[in-house]
């Protein structure tokens, strides 16, 4: 297993929290030689990201029916470059972390200060919900943040004057539309890249490392284009929702007044053939709207005509 040097640093519970795992389990699979040892940093054990990864390959390998002494000698494979590496180095690349952020412990006391300085215990537990916030197992004082960048902008929000509660559902509607795209993303990818990959055979140590890279280069391309449109539309939507609030000083425009006219669904399913359904109201406006100025200059005309043949009569 590779090291994972300036990776993500976490106490055994911690460990065991995020993998599912039980801390005596992973003790047990220490002792087995199934996870290596941790990093001795002080007077504690520290684990990394690639311990992470190796506790949800075991579990994997244990749901699809392997036996302990079955996964050891896949993972001494793995280790030495023979077997199965390549299939479980892309399932390592894919269930490895998705960003650079590392997660943080916060205790109670410094989450109460970060925001306002006193306790709420409703937007703690909605935080937990939404896994903004982690218990942390035997710690009742304690949270994890698997992402201090979103607790800092849900912090910097209140600070602005936004309640507790508005953060968290406007969290939970932003939640549900990233997913979807997340979701979208993956099955582009899969439909046009990996899709030569997921036969019904399973791919050989060279295309799983070829999958693998692929996976560590398009990685960032879902944050990168979601920032650039993000970025677009909100300088546009922005832009506009200014220019709104400062209309609101200047007199409005006379409403013009509209009346509702029934038009013959034949007539109508006419002109939406001829200039489609967005516009069909638009064109019988003018429609009429012409035939209207085309009477009035009739008239006018007749009118000047009649006056010429008053004047002319001896």
């Amino acid at each position: 297993m590779s090291e994972d040097p300036g990776g993500a640093a976490y106490r055994i519970e911690d460990l065991a929290h995020r993998s599912g795992a039980t801390v005596r389990t992973i003790r047990a699979y220490q002792d087995r030689g199934l996870l290596p040892r941790p990093e001795r940093r002080g007077r504690a054990n520290v684990y990394a990201n690639a311990h992470l990864s190796r506790l949800r390959q075991i579990a994997d390998l244990l749901d699809r029916g392997y036996t302990l002494a079955s996964i050891k000698e896949l993972l001494e494979a793995w280790d030495a470059g023979r077997g199965l590496g390549g299939v479980l180095g892309l399932v390592a690349e894919v269930d490895g972390p998705w960003t650079d952020e590392q997660a943080a412990r916060m205790s109670r006391a410094e989450l109460d200060e970060r925001f306002g300085g006193r306790q709420d215990d409703a937007a703690v537990a909605d935080a937990v919900e939404l896994g903004v916030l982690e218990p942390v197992p035997g710690d009742e004082d304690s949270f994890l943040v698997p992402s201090p960048q979103e607790l800092a902008a849900a912090a910097e929000l209140y600070r602005a004057g936004v309640p507790l509660s508005a953060i968290s559902a406007h969290l939970r509607e932003l939640r549900g539309q990233v997913e979807h795209i997340a979701s979208r993303f993956l099955e582009f990818t899969t439909e046009h890249v990996f899709a030569r990959y997921l036969g019904e055979r399973p791919p050989s140590d060279t295309e799983a490392a070829e999958a693998a890279s692929l996976v560590r280069r398009l990685r960032p391309l879902a944050q990168q284009t979601v920032d650039a449109e993000l970025a677009r539309a909100m300088r546009t939507f922005a832009t506009r929702h200014l220019r709104q609030h400062l209309a609101k000083d200047e007199p409005p425009e006379p409403r013009k007044e509209v009346r509702t006219v029934e038009v013959p669904a034949a007539t109508m399913r006419a002109v939406e053939r001829l200039v489609g359904v967005d516009r069909a109201a638009e064109f019988i406006a003018l429609a009429a709207e012409r035939e209207v100025r085309a009477r009035t200059l009739d008239r006018l005309a007749a009118s000047h005509s009649k006056a010429n043949i008053v004047d002319e009569t001896p």
